[in-house]
């Protein structure tokens, strides 16, 4: 049973005649004929009684094309939709652990695009989430970071989710703070001399290890911590109370504004200055579609630029 054939069937039923039917259909009428016996066969139901007259409709044959009319407006509904002409925007979306690099580019990539005809998403939000939204394909391309200490912790989730990561650059630390905080004039900075002002750090959930923490030592303890789950409430704590975050030290001043500064984290014996290996993850063996190359081409002119 084809979709032609229920088309057909549909269409003999409305015209009530092969001949005219056929003419509609731009088909021989023996053509038509063959069709609508096949499909007779092929279901065992008779669905028209021929006459000198034309054709009608045998009880079967209503309830047959009750069900094929069904299947058959679905199908032009989705042709409509989905077809060479279709409605349907094209999606993509980009999960990412909070960088406003990454929010940067998402802007430099949806401006080569009609937003007409497209639907875009970019969505900040926890480490663990970033993978799983890539994992169902939610999001087509994910942005987070790698270290000597979470390494194997994502390498192994990423493995579990069927994703690949990418690097992008490698970054140490930096101490993010608002400009007029009173070590923000500082050459460098060291966990001791920041221990009178709190740590700020992104929500990764109940229960969550500190190796899915977006902060660079994020498994240090801290004698102060405050956390909130976005960059606007970060930035805004960083200015009411001298908070500071570890970060890689690529900032966006046109995003973010250029109220704050990055300072070089100085490592000392117990707290060494790791190395932050940030990149992309997408399903593994998928190529990028080219909105995401877009994407991806945007992050690396950025972070470039930044580093």
């Amino acid at each position: 049973m084809t979709l032609q054939q229920i088309k057909y069937a549909i269409t003999v039923a409305d015209k009530g005649s092969m001949s005219k039917a056929a003419d509609v259909l731009f088909v021989t009428q023996s053509a038509l004929s063959s069709a609508i016996r096949d499909l007779e066969t092929e279901t065992g139901v008779t669905i028209f009684l021929r006459t000198a007259k034309g054709v009608t409709l045998t009880p079967d044959g209503t309830e047959f094309l009750m069900y094929a009319d069904r299947v058959y407006r679905q199908y032009e509904l989705l042709r409509e939709k989905y077809g060479e002409n279709g409605s349907v925007k094209r999606k993509f979306g980009v999960s990412t652990q909070h960088y406003a690099f990454a929010v940067k580019a998402f802007v430099e990539m949806v401006k080569r695009f009609d937003t007409l005809n497209f639907d875009f998403a970019i969505r900040e939000t926890k480490t663990l989430e970033v993978i799983s939204d890539v994992g169902s394909m939610k999001s087509e391309v994910g942005i987070l970071y790698k270290s000597a200490f979470n390494g194997k912790i994502i390498d192994r989730m990423l493995a579990e989710n069927g994703l690949e990561f990418f690097p992008l650059i490698n970054c140490q630390a930096y101490v993010y703070m608002w400009k007029d905080h009173p070590l923000a004039g500082e050459k460098s900075l060291s966990l001791g001399q920041l221990s009178a002002y709190p740590c700020l750090s992104f929500e990764q959930g109940d229960g969550v290890a500190s190796y899915f923490a977006e902060e660079i030592l994020g498994d240090r303890e801290y004698p102060r911590v405050i956390r909130s789950s976005d960059r606007a409430t970060q930035l805004n704590l960083m200015v009411g109370l001298n908070g500071y975050t570890l970060c890689s030290g690529i900032t966006c001043e046109e995003l973010n504004g250029g109220e704050y500064v990055t300072v070089p984290f100085r490592e000392d014996e117990e707290n060494q200055n790791p190395v932050m290996e940030i990149g992309y993850i997408c399903k593994k063996y998928n190529p990028l579609s080219d909105i995401a190359s877009v994407y991806i081409d945007e992050v690396k002119k950025y972070l470039k630029a930044g580093s």
